[in-house]
């Protein structure tokens, strides 16, 4: 479909309060499924993310990278367990994890925010004592696996002030300087809270939070807090969608204005969900 000139116009004329009411905050974006695997998809979410940052917003992007982990680890003849979703990262993993998030993951989405007109630096949660970590499970049964303890912003912050997109590999460190492997979603709920973000959207590969798992006309376009209990015991919140509505609640209760689980399988979505009034995905609220 072709627009014309004025249908263009019209377009922007209905961003314009949205650019408006974003202007000068921070959006904190965790990159993730279908939109980091297909190239086209790729493109449109550093065209998005460069996009928001020149009409005045601040985005922060936390990628995952399970797929790239799992496929080095099989070159490499390590062998990848789970353990209730989880993969346990012994030391061998855990060098893996780093050289594949940190490394080829990491620079691959800030080579392809900057060939799209934005200026990006990559780091780790290591950088700047960003990410304070400490394990999961104290018993040592998934090995390196970390969660987040404190987030010190400041790398963010004088990265944010010079320009610059910081995109963060999920990576933490504790005090005796060992890494630790964080779920991304996880990171990025504790980034925004530390950040004081306006916005968190999670890219996932479902429409959003649907009534029913199998029709996706039923999608729960807001979702309050006060809800989630409720539809957690009517199996409506269930499996994956378990962890990402968690992220979603501890960053509006530790203070985030909105949250969105948005579906990166459709081109532009992110800016769907912030510059429309239909929206793509779900939109997670405090009371």
């Amino acid at each position: 479909m072709i627009l014309s000139a004025l249908e263009k116009a019209e377009v922007l004329v209905e961003a314009l309060p949205y650019i408006k009411d974003f202007y000068g905050k921070r959006v904190v974006i965790k990159y993730g499924g279908a939109a980091m695997t297909e190239c086209e998809l790729k493109m449109k979410v550093m065209q998005d993310i460069v996009l928001m940052k020149y009409v005045g917003m601040h985005p922060i992007v936390v990628h995952g990278g399970g797929p790239d982990i799992t496929g080095m680890l099989g070159r490499l003849s390590i062998d990848t367990k789970f353990v209730n979703g989880l993969r346990v990262t012994d030391r061998d993993t855990m060098e893996v994890v780093e050289m594949v998030l940190g490394g080829k993951v990491n620079k691959e989405i800030v080579s392809g925010l900057n060939a799209s007109g934005g200026k990006a630096v990559g780091i780790s949660g290591k950088d700047g004592g960003l990410i304070k970590a400490r394990p999961v499970d104290p018993s040592g049964k998934l090995g390196f696996v970390g969660e987040v303890e404190t987030v010190n912003p400041q790398i963010i912050e004088t990265l944010i002030e010079n320009g610059y997109i910081p995109v963060i590999a999920p990576i933490g460190i504790d005090d005796e300087q060992q890494s630790y492997n964080i779920n991304a979603d996880l990171v990025a709920a504790s980034i925004a809270v530390g950040m004081k973000a306006d916005k968190l959207v999670l890219l996932t590969d479902v429409p959003g939070l649907l009534q029913d798992k199998d029709d996706s006309s039923s999608l729960i376009s807001i979702l309050k807090v006060s809800q989630v209990p409720g539809y957690v015991a009517g199996g409506i919140i269930a499996g994956g969608m378990i962890p990402k509505v968690k992220c979603c609640v501890e960053a509006v209760t530790g203070g985030v204005s909105r949250t969105h689980i948005v579906d990166g399988r459709v081109p532009h979505s992110i800016l769907l969900e912030i510059f429309t009034n239909e929206g793509v995905g779900t939109m997670v609220v405090n009371e």
